[in-house]
């Protein structure tokens, strides 16, 4: 895994050689462009702050690992609570609306519970849709 400050210049450098294995990034953006911290899920059982350290991330970016480097119920969760602690100062009215595409870890029991406890509305976008309607596709940031 290579990780960089967020105020990186020019391209990342692997801190130590090996194998290298792809991460999930679970991010979101509102309509007025605000970004939260990334949330990062890598392969694993645990991470180490050391591996880190030379990095200097910002203290607000959140790295967790699962079995295979996927989100899951567990994570999922995880990341609507990172989610509500970075959008609650931020909200104008008493509720917030969430749009998520139909993984099922937006899904769970918990998860549900968790917005409704905290007033975030969530709408899923329609099955085999979010090519043409996630807002942050790949393919729209291309432009």
């Amino acid at each position: 895994m290579v990780v960089t400050g967020s105020e990186r210049e020019g391209r990342p450098k692997s801190v130590q050689p090996g194998n290298r294995e792809w991460i999930t990034a679970i991010q979101a953006i509102n309509a007025e462009g605000q970004l939260i911290p990334p949330f990062l899920i890598g392969t694993g059982q645990y991470h180490l702050a050391n591996w880190y350290r030379e990095c200097d991330l910002p203290g607000d970016w959140v790295i967790a690992t699962s079995r295979n480097g996927w989100t899951n119920n567990e994570l999922g969760l995880e990341w609507l609570k990172h989610f509500d602690r970075s959008t609650s100062n931020r909200s104008v009215g008493v509720y917030r609306l969430l749009i998520l595409d139909g993984h099922e870890s937006h899904h769970s029991a918990n998860f549900e519970r968790y917005c409704e406890e905290n007033k975030i509305i969530t709408l899923c976008m329609p099955a085999h849709a979010s090519h043409l309607l996630q807002p942050l596709d790949v393919g729209a940031l291309l432009c």
